[in-house]
């Protein structure tokens, strides 16, 4: 990457608008709060980044060549896959760019990012470690010994990011910069009773306190979360209102691992935005653990809560350590109801541990429990993923499901002992691609589903679930109109703004 340290007229290339960049592949249909809460910290130190979200925004090819630095947001595994093909395409155009790929994602697949594409990595709590090195990068002075930063004669374990993490609390923490990113009505809408309506996004918090096996923020934070200034957090909130947002998205890993900061938020919110409604993300355990808070959290405009139900079976549950059992998140949903809160559930639908009974099992209890359209359909295809580093690599007996890592797939393949299970999930799959495709309505979809399981299963399928249309009297709960998730593998629909001329398809 060699000439970043260059200046014109004594201004160093970096100072320079459009100079250093950050892109955005994939934040689950919202306004990238992964490029604006560094481009905030950038800009308060003088830098005049600028943004791409490819979710929404085609490739500018133009921008990319005369970029000096390049920062690839990857909170998530969708994004991580998208970004990949990203930096493959700005290093074919651009060959002294410095690419960076930073975010949760990042840190735990360093190595091979550094090997391939990357000449920098940063995981956990980026943003100072990134104003650090672009700063490193200005003056030319070397970055492999930056603290939070991994170069190529240096990769940083994750447990220095969370020694890291530890300090950047003491750092003034600014406004998310969201003024050069698409407007909001570029992005999911809140869909209830007919209607939709624009939504924000914050976090309150980042990290979580618990150790659930298979969550990829457990290598990165290991049971530490760290708080974000209540004053930022209104303020943002603030700024995205104005921006026409009437209902707000708090996409902490879990939004009650601090109630009494969370608390504080939503009450001062609701006192000045009576009618901005919100959602936020749960673990089953803190439903249950702060159960009187939930007719308040209702009367301040919560509409729904994301939990990590992920299987209805004991079994599995237990050797995820989720710290709930089946009972528990019937508890949950009991406890939800009643505050006139509605339960949106992600799952783990397929484990190396998952039997077909324990499958036919979750689509009874979804659809008893009236929960077919609280579920979106990809959520019933969801792959147990085992990235590097996964604290399921060492406490669990999963060894035995795995095949060699697949590196640029950035997971461990695994096959199910029973080959009716990896069947149906690529059935599955297939259903569920092809109705997010079709915006097929869920029941049907769910019908589908229903009716490829009871055939592998070699039972009759119930006709309720199979020929079953929404009744005009069946009003859908309120939800997020971008249904995919973090974890699924991207589809070809996701890779279609990388397909650049000359670079051929995915």
């Amino acid at each position: 990457m060699g000439q970043v340290a260059e200046s014109i007229e004594g201004q160093s290339l970096l100072r320079q608008p459009g100079a250093i960049m950050f892109v955005s592949c994939y934040e689950l249909g919202h306004q990238p709060l992964g490029i604006a809460q560094p481009m905030g910290f950038l800009e308060q130190v003088g830098f005049a980044p600028v943004g791409l979200d490819i979710a929404v925004e085609n490739i500018d090819e133009s921008a990319l060549r005369l970029a000096r630095f390049v920062g690839i947001s990857v909170p998530m595994h969708t994004a991580l896959r998208l970004g990949v093909r990203v930096a493959e395409l700005i290093r074919a155009m651009n060959q002294d760019c410095h690419i960076c790929f930073y975010g949760l994602y990042a840190s735990i697949n360093a190595e091979y990012l550094l090997k391939r594409l990357a000449d920098s990595v940063v995981g956990g709590e980026y943003e100072i470690p990134l104003v650090s090195l672009i700063e490193a990068l200005e003056r030319g002075q070397p970055i492999s010994l930056l603290e939070g930063v991994s170069s190529r004669n240096r990769v940083v374990g994750p447990w220095l990011q969370r020694v890291y993490a530890s300090t950047a609390s003491t750092v003034t923490h600014p406004i998310p910069s969201r003024s050069g990113l698409p407007m909001l009505d570029q992005y999911a809408r809140l869909e209830q009773n007919g209607t939709e309506r624009l939504v924000g996004y914050v976090e309150a918090s980042r990290g979580c306190l618990h150790h659930c096996l298979h969550c990829p923020i457990v290598p990165v934070y290991d049971g530490r979360f760290f708080l974000v200034p209540e004053a930022v957090v209104l303020e943002d909130i603030r700024r995205q209102v104005q921006a026409g947002a009437t209902h707000m998205t708090f996409g902490d890993p879990d939004f009650l691992n601090g109630p009494g900061h969370s608390m504080s938020i939503v009450r001062a919110m609701h006192e000045e935005f009576p009618r901005l409604t919100f959602d936020f993300t749960a673990k089953i355990e803190h439903l249950l653990k702060r159960r009187a808070l939930m007719p308040d959290l209702s009367a301040q405009g919560c509409l729904f809560v994301i939990s990590a139900v992920e299987s209805f079976s004991d079994h599995v549950l237990d050797l995820l350590q989720k710290g709930h059992t089946g009972a528990d998140i019937m508890s949950a949903l009991d406890i939800l109801r009643e505050a006139g809160i509605a339960l949106r559930p992600s799952l783990v639908a397929f484990t190396p541990w998952t039997s077909l009974n324990d499958y036919l099992l979750m689509l009874d209890m979804v659809e008893e429990h009236d929960l077919i359209d609280a579920t979106d359909p990809v959520q019933l295809s969801i792959r147990l993923l085992i990235p590097p580093g996964s604290a399921l690599l060492a406490q669990s007996d999963i060894q035995r499901f795995l095949g060699a890592l697949d590196q640029a797939g950035f997971q461990y393949p695994w096959t199910h002992p029973d080959e009716r299970m990896d069947r149906l999930h690529q059935a599955v799959r297939a259903i569920v691609e092809a109705s997010a495709k079709e915006e097929e309505d869920a029941i049907v979809t769910f019908g589908r589903i229903r009716a490829i399981a009871d055939e592998i299963a070699g039972r009759q399928t119930e006709s309720s679930t199979r020929t079953r249309a929404r009744r005009p009297d069946r009003p859908k709960p309120p939800r997020l109109t971008e249904s995919w998730f973090c974890c699924a593998e991207p589809t070809t629909r996701q890779f279609r703004p990388l397909l650049t001329k000359g670079h051929g398809e995915i």
